[in-house]
């Protein structure tokens, strides 16, 4: 093999680790059919580790994970921490310290996979979601006063840049420029939040310019998820904030079939990016081998086509469709009709060339 990879793996909390290593073990085989390598490094993020030392992510972590081609995350979250110590000082300090700016989403309905939405099928359920992913309300920049005593106030503020905005729009334009429709939706609320999405329209519109061939629209974010429901066929590439953002790729999930499979990516096209399922860690399922994976497998087939690997990636979509349409009686947990390790044996089997 004439090429090889790097990835830094963090298995996490919960299910995190079962669901990463039938990932591991589809990108393997991956590699192997279409000849590359990847070489894998786990790290022990996570709640047990913050338990047992007290450390989330040191510095010297950070530095390496710099390092690496890509980062596969399996999931964080554990029962005994805290929320938000670990969700803030390993997700959002890994998208900040490595400047993954893209927050990708893909909202795509398989043949086979249920949806709440009556009469809809993959035909209408395809499109994809970009989300800032380093500014706005999650920098946490605000603060208290009177912390404690009846006049408490709390402030909470959004940061937008031109900077940050103009770089997600301009990655969205572009990867709307190759898909077959070639439609951008900007999903805002500018009759409300006035300073900050004039300056996101007033980019939006600027850069619509410098791409003629990309179809633009814009709608509001309490619009966008009425019709999230009702049309979703409407949208090709949506593109918005972060805290928005963070909301409608929740109810895209929904609309193709649930957090069993669905699938993200944190990016930086021009440094290192992460990929993730969007699920949990599930820590009531931990260790029973009967997780639905094929979130983080499909994770790992955004990996590889980041990675420059598209024929392959394609390969492990195509094999969880063959999965889902051939094997699965659910995408539930336990319900699956066969085990955590069996889904992941399936769909390395249905790999192809």
């Amino acid at each position: 093999m004439s090429e090889s990879y790097s990835v830094a793996v963090i298995p996490g909390d919960g299910t995190g680790p079962e669901v990463i290593r039938e990932g591991k073990k589809v990108l393997q085989a991956a590699g192997s059919l279409y000849g590359f390598a990847l070489n894998f490094v786990d790290y022990d993020l996570g709640g047990d580790r913050f338990l047992k030392t007290g450390e989330v992510l040191p510095d010297s972590v950070v530095e390496e994970l710099r390092q690496a081609d890509v980062i596969y995350l399996g999931a964080i979250g554990h029962p005994d921490v805290q929320p938000g110590i670990l969700e803030k000082g390993i997700l959002l300090r890994l998208r900040f310290e490595l400047d993954q700016y893209v927050n990708l989403r893909p909202v795509k309905l398989y043949p086979g996979v249920d949806t709440p939405l009556k009469n809809k099928g993959p035909e209408d359920i395809d499109f994809i979601v970009h989300r800032e992913n380093t500014e706005g309300f999650y920098v946490g920049s605000g603060g208290f006063f009177k912390k404690g005593t009846p006049d408490e106030m709390a402030i909470q503020e959004s940061i937008n840049t031109r900077k940050g905005i103009e770089r997600l729009l301009r990655y969205s334009f572009e990867v709307a420029r190759q898909r077959p429709r070639k439609k951008l939706t900007l999903c805002g609320k500018t009759n409300v939040l006035t300073y900050a999405w004039d300056l996101w329209n007033r980019t939006f519109q600027e850069l619509a310019k410098e791409y003629p061939d990309v179809s633009t629209d814009y709608a509001h974010v309490d619009a966008i998820c009425m019709w999230m429901v009702k049309n979703p066929e409407w949208f090709d590439v949506i593109a918005t904030d972060n805290m928005f953002g963070d909301i409608i790729t929740d109810l895209g999930a929904m609309i193709q079939g649930g957090m069993g499979i669905a699938a993200g990516g944190n990016i930086n096209p021009e440094g290192v990016s992460m990929f993730e399922p969007i699920g949990g860690s599930a820590p009531k399922y931990t260790g029973k081998n009967i997780i639905n994976p094929l979130a983080c497998i499909l994770a790992g087939g955004l990996l590889l086509e980041t990675l420059g690997k598209k024929e392959a990636a394609d390969s492990v979509e195509k094999a969880v469709v063959k999965v889902l349409s051939k094997d699965l009686k659910s995408l539930d947990a336990g319900r699956m009709g066969y085990s955590t390790s069996e889904v992941g044996d399936r769909v390395a089997e249905y790999l192809s060339a």
